[in-house]
């Protein structure tokens, strides 16, 4: 069985001291490729480095540059800079980049101006974009309809209804789930993996963030991106081994890696 954890945060402080320990536990399950994403640019940076230290692997460790909306009010977004590092060959995708309205309504506009930004480039340089949207669905919409994006893109961390995901869906992106489907009371979100086609669902851990089940309260990690597989396939009604190879295919096939 091949598992892809298409969103982690191996270049964070709480993996500083045994990142290469925590991939080589991922490696030894199921786990046959990680992208790195950056949230700001020294994040970025490290999951470059990090993933070039693995470009003679076997198995994948990929990078995604971007700002999270959550820190543009402590960093500027140097376009130049972030289009030259996305031209690494490990950058698979722009991101995380959207908005998020959940903590700081103030910065709406500074987010926007930002997201236009980063939405710029991944059309220039022909890579998707991994999306971050929270409290901010319909600006996140509309602004990816008005920037015209060329290229495609994963809704990550999914936690929206069946209506939205439609919309999503219709525009030709992936959704992406976290371990926190296997705790969450939330069945608008159940609705949407029974509904949306498998060939358009990826899975993630978001770690060291959304621990799942059985492993809550403790730091996550690209090992456990199994126990979102687990859920999916429960409420979807097929079998684990489907659930792997499906959103293994479509991660390969929106990031353009092979493993």
């Amino acid at each position: 069985m091949i598992l892809v954890d298409t969103h982690a945060h191996l270049n964070f402080e709480a993996f500083e001291t045994d990142y290469r320990e925590v991939i080589e536990r991922a490696f030894r399950s199921d786990v046959r490729a990680i992208i790195n994403v950056g949230s700001n640019l020294k994040t970025s940076l490290e999951a470059i480095k990090i993933a070039n230290m693995y470009a003679s692997h076997a198995k994948g460790i990929y990078a995604a540059v971007g700002l999270h909306p959550i820190h543009v009010k402590e960093e500027d977004f140097d376009s130049n800079e972030f289009e030259k590092i996305a031209a690494d060959k490990k950058v698979v995708a722009l991101g995380e980049t959207g908005l998020d309205y959940y903590y700081d309504r103030s910065t709406k506009e500074k987010q926007k101006e930002i997201f236009r930004k980063v939405l710029s480039i991944a059309n220039k340089i022909s890579k998707p974009v991994i999306l971050h949207s929270r409290d901010a669905s319909d600006d996140v919409l509309s602004m990816l309809i008005e920037e015209k994006i060329d290229t495609k893109g994963v809704m990550h961390c999914f936690q929206g209804n069946w209506q939205f995901a439609k919309v999503v869906l219709d525009m030709g992106l992936y959704i992406s789930f976290t371990g926190l489907i296997t705790f969450t009371k939330n069945y608008e979100t159940f609705e949407v993996i029974e509904n949306a086609p498998l060939n358009r669902l990826m899975i993630e851990t978001d770690c060291p963030f959304m621990s799942p089940e059985p492993y809550r309260g403790k730091r996550n990690e690209p090992a456990y991106v199994i126990e979102v597989t687990k859920k999916i396939a429960e409420i979807k009604k097929i079998s684990l081994e489907k659930v792997a190879e499906q959103t293994s295919k479509n991660a390969m096939e929106l990031f353009k890696f092979h493993i």
